[in-house]
């Protein structure tokens, strides 16, 4: 029974929700704020295309 317990686990969902679970050192930031950063820096930069642009 002991080989069992040794035998490595299937390439399957099991074994990627394991590695997603990890925690990793940093800061962590909402992905909220990752989503709105870019689409807002993208909406002021139209912004000043058309207002600023000749």
């Amino acid at each position: 029974m002991s080989s069992k317990k040794s035998a490595p686990l299937p390439a399957s969902s099991g074994g990627l929700m394991r590695f997603f679970e990890d925690e990793t050192k940093g800061f962590k930031v909402d992905p909220k704020i990752v989503v709105s950063v870019p689409i807002s820096l993208i909406v002021v930069s139209w912004i000043i295309d058309l207002f600023l642009a000749p």
